[in-house]
């Protein structure tokens, strides 16, 4: 007979958590996966089950402390603080409590990780974004956001030959073609319904550029939720996927010789209930100008692994160039035009990818973006051209993740803002992933990226 939790366990919780216990027992939920993201870009977690849930809200779950010091290839790097020595807590956030359509008897809720006493641990990635968030806040504005995300589906199969596994994509349709909207029909429809049932919603789909490449897009939210709701789309496009014999990845270059996949960031700038974004006016004009001068650094976090940078090329429409422009696919900020009338004009950061954590990447953004507006930056003069086609005029991006992770260690505003045990876990696992794949051939990096995003 299945044990239920005490009247006081269940009297201790707020609203919001008795009525997590509510649908887990409505809804037949048996796991509940407390899910976080790591340094190095991987959603990881442990799972509650319904029978404990009631007292796993209000403690969390036990989780070392090193596991913030795990690269992507779980091979563990020497952090002070970071060690065999040390808990931490997986404590959920209920308000995120989602059924998993693709998982039955699953669901899952996104979490912070917190000391034992429940105090913020300083090496906590959505703790990061909620002090830049709350830090905005002070001056008066908010965010709103949304991850553009691609992905490549297709199907998993062994190397004939011994080698790594492979990605074979699913057809080799044209970008936007009727053919590849009916091959990946059925995964697309299933894929959609168990994002609008986690609460995503889903703006726009079309097959993209290169062989299997998909673009489903969600729509924006305040930058928590934002960030979230990455997460959940991440765990949700390879779930469905595996559930029907595929493999989807949204690693930035899992195939050398096609489109990688980006996570293009849109966001928009408000005070209240006006959009700072909405006309060409000083607020737009310094985020924009804090973005470009904190971009070297910034990449770092918004384009997390080595293999980001087989797809920040020229003439990729990914960005190369540190440069804006309004509708300028080539910048790496571009200024969008509005859909419609009800349509609400926002930036699109193209340097970024789904190898980065979300909450890293999209906090950085912000202390970036707040920095240009305290300052009063200039961005300079908008670019309207490829900026390729005059490549001494403007100043490249990092061509990779050791030149990134440099100039990120020297933006004294980004390690400020990361803090002393976040920065040096994250600096720590980068450069140990950057050194790992340098001492290996391509298709390793491939396919460990085809893995593990």
């Amino acid at each position: 007979m299945r044990d239920r939790p005490s009247g006081n366990k269940i009297n201790q919780l707020d609203p919001q958590a008795r009525r997590v216990l509510e649908r887990a027992e409505l809804e037949g939920i048996e796991l509940i996966r407390f899910l976080y993201a790591d340094h190095g870009g991987v959603v990881r977690g442990k799972a509650a089950s319904r029978s404990r849930l009631a007292e796993r809200l209000n403690s969390g779950i036990g989780h070392t402390v090193a596991m913030m010091a795990m690269n992507m290839l779980d091979q563990l790097q020497e952090v002070e603080h970071l060690g065999p020595v040390g808990e931490v807590r997986i404590v959920p956030d209920p308000a995120t409590f989602v059924p998993l359509p693709h998982a039955p008897g699953a669901a899952a809720m996104l979490s912070d990780l917190r000391r034992p006493d429940g105090s913020p641990w300083e090496a906590c990635a959505r703790t990061f974004l909620k002090d830049a968030v709350a830090e905005l806040a002070g001056d008066g504005y908010r965010i709103e956001a949304a991850f553009e995300p691609e992905f490549t589906l297709g199907r998993r199969l062994p190397d004939p030959n011994g080698g790594p596994d492979r990605l074979v994509p699913l057809d080799d349709s044209l970008c936007y073609a009727g053919t590849g909207f009916d091959t990946a029909h059925d995964y697309t429809i299933k894929l959609m319904r168990a994002l609008e049932t986690q609460g995503l919603r889903v703006e726009h789909y079309h097959p993209e550029l290169g062989p299997g490449q998909q673009e489903l897009s969600v729509r924006h939210a305040p930058a928590l939720r934002a960030a979230d709701n990455h997460v959940l789309y991440r765990e949700t496009v390879r779930g469905v996927a595996m559930r029907m014999s595929m493999w989807a990845s949204l690693a930035p270059k899992p195939l050398a010789d096609q489109a990688g996949n980006g996570a293009h960031l849109h966001l928009s700038l408000w005070r209240d209930t006006q959009n700072l974004f909405a006309e060409d006016g000083a607020e737009r004009a310094h985020f924009i100008g804090g973005l470009l001068a904190h971009l070297p650094g910034l990449t770092a976090l918004t384009c997390g692994s080595v293999n980001s940078f087989r797809r920040l090329a020229p003439r990729m429409w990914s960005s190369a160039y540190a440069v804006y422009g309004p509708d300028n696919r080539e910048a790496a900020v571009r200024v969008c035009s509005p859909l419609g009338e009800s349509g609400e004009p926002n930036l699109e950061l193209k340097p970024s990818d789904s190898s980065a954590n979300p909450y890293l990447s999209l906090g950085a953004v912000i202390h970036a973006g707040l920095d240009g507006v305290r300052r009063k930056l200039d961005p300079g003069e908008a670019v309207d051209i490829d900026p390729d086609t005059m490549p001494d005029r403007y100043p490249r991006l990092p061509g990779s993740l050791e030149e990134a992770l440099d100039a990120l260690e020297a933006d004294e505003v980004l390690m400020e803002a990361l803090g002393p045990l976040r920065r040096s876990a994250y600096l720590a696992v980068k450069r140990s992933e950057a050194a790992a794949f340098a001492a290996k051939d391509a298709s390793y990096e491939l396919f460990h990226h085809m893995r593990v995003f």
